[in-house]
């Protein structure tokens, strides 16, 4: 999972100049309210928010559904896709999506979603 990740990097993203960490899925308020739970999010980790889009909306909005009939096999329905943005004043400035031909949820390979590749990717820019 990519969450501890990003907890354990905390002080690199405060000095690469990030406020906010968004992590966000398809799903409802009590789903995501238990996998921050079990992934350590709380208020020892203000810098995190977990959000939920339940109606696909926001996923819709991105481009960035997942709705590869492998993974909808397994999880009932359209996903978001793994990916990170890195967003400036409400500009998307850094999109990387963690995929493959043979890995469509980024299951096998996350690291391009990660929060090394992102503070490396924020650090380039």
């Amino acid at each position: 999972m990519q969450v501890p990740g990003y907890i354990e990097q905390e002080d690199a993203l405060k000095e690469a100049g990030i406020d906010e960490v968004i992590i966000y899925c398809v799903n409802d308020g009590a789903v995501m309210k238990a996998w921050a739970d079990d992934q350590g999010v709380d208020e020892d980790t203000p810098m995190i928010s977990m959000m939920g889009d339940p109606s696909l909306k926001f996923t819709e909005g991105t481009g960035y559904v997942l709705d590869h009939p492998g993974p909808m096999s397994v999880l009932g329905g359209k996903r978001c896709k793994r990916h990170a943005m890195y967003i400036d004043d409400g500009v998307v400035k850094y999109v990387a999506v963690s995929e493959g031909p043979d890995d469509p949820a980024g299951d096998g390979d996350p690291s391009a979603s990660c929060v090394d590749a992102m503070l490396k990717a924020i650090k380039a820019l």
